[in-house]
């Protein structure tokens, strides 16, 4: 899950001279067999480790955006990998073809039997384009409200983790049905009588995210973004200059911390130290805890129960009290059920 190099972020570079060089005095000590460095490598370890808090403890939204698009951060394909067992990929929507850029099947999670499903990007030039970058067509909707069926039918929870740009905008996506296969996989999310999950792991763009997100829970990474568009896309709307992303994704209040405020997400997921891609374990197993937790308060309730908080969660979005935002407790379960 980690590149052999650590790839550094633009705002990152005071950080990576000061980590290069405690890299290059490490091998010159451990090649030379001289103790004399120790004191040296330590100080910068610190320093770096200072800079490093105080970079990510007051990164804005355009910088978020940055991280949650970072090529390391742990993919669809690393979090089955790790929270799951026994995991069978389901594929085709069995009325078109395949689409690897949303994938899904039946699983154990933490030893719950569940169905998971997401977007994945791909880390190799030859895996983005076999995964299309994680743009999912009209048949990887059409897929996901398949799984959602066959959820439904053998009392499954389903699991979304949603990382994508947004969904595909080519001319033969849109001959397909691409509006109607979001529509149809929202609705399906909405409509389910099991517990469904969601969490934003990277980025959450436009329906392409929402197609699969509209589940009883949504969490999201720290430093994840949920947008109704790109911050160049909007930038490239309002004033015909994508340069301006910046500009674009602060007004849009992309970020955890900003929707968390608004209801539109019910958690923040902590991130290690320097964002998921610096400790992708750490991070995985604590998004994993939180989906657990979830799952354990949403098993209680009965599927009619399930669909209502879903409804009751979704209509509280934006309405907001003097201490915050309206969220949507998950009810205790129904004694008569």
């Amino acid at each position: 899950m980690k590149a052999a190099k650590r790839h550094y972020l633009d705002f990152e570079k005071p950080i990576a001279e000061i980590e290069e060089k405690v890299e290059e005095l490490s091998h010159l000590a451990q090649k030379s067999g001289a103790a004399s460095m120790a004191d040296e490598i330590s100080r910068l370890k610190k320093k770096a480790g200072s800079e490093l808090r105080d970079l990510y403890g007051n990164l804005d939204a355009w910088q978020k955006t940055q991280v949650a698009r970072h090529p390391d951060r742990p993919h669809f394909c690393d979090f089955v990998e790790a929270l799951t067992t026994d995991y069978v990929e389901l594929s085709g929507d069995r009325k078109f073809g395949e689409d690897s850029a949303l994938l899904g099947g039946v699983c154990r999670f933490r030893g719950r039997p569940a169905l998971i499903m997401g977007h994945e990007k791909g880390r190799t030039t030859a895996e983005r384009v076999e995964h299309n970058f994680g743009l999912a067509r009209p048949e990887g909707y059409r897929k996901a409200v398949r799984l959602m069926d066959l959820a439904d039918r053998f009392n499954l929870p389903v699991i979304t983790l949603v990382d994508t740009a947004g969904a595909f905008p080519g001319a033969g996506a849109e001959e397909r049905g691409q509006g109607e296969a979001i529509a149809r996989s929202t609705e399906r999310c909405l409509t389910l009588g099991v517990p469904m999950v969601s969490a934003i792991v990277g980025e959450g763009g436009s329906g392409g995210a929402l197609a699969i997100a509209a589940g009883n829970a949504i969490l999201m990474m720290e430093h994840a973004i949920y947008s109704v568009i790109s911050p160049e896309g909007a930038a490239s709307i309002l004033w015909r200059d994508s340069s301006r992303a910046r500009d674009a994704a602060e007004a849009m209040k992309i970020t955890a911390q900003h929707l968390r405020t608004f209801g539109v997400v019910d958690e923040i997921i902590p991130e290690p130290l320097g964002g998921a891609h610096r400790d992708a374990k750490m991070a995985i197993n604590s998004l994993g805890d939180a989906i657990e937790a979830q799952l354990n308060a949403l098993s209680k309730l009965s599927p009619e129960e399930l669909r209502i908080h879903r409804r009751e969660r979704f209509y509280a979005i934006g309405r907001t009290l003097n201490e915050g935002a309206v969220i949507i407790p998950i009810p205790a379960a129904n004694a008569n059920a």
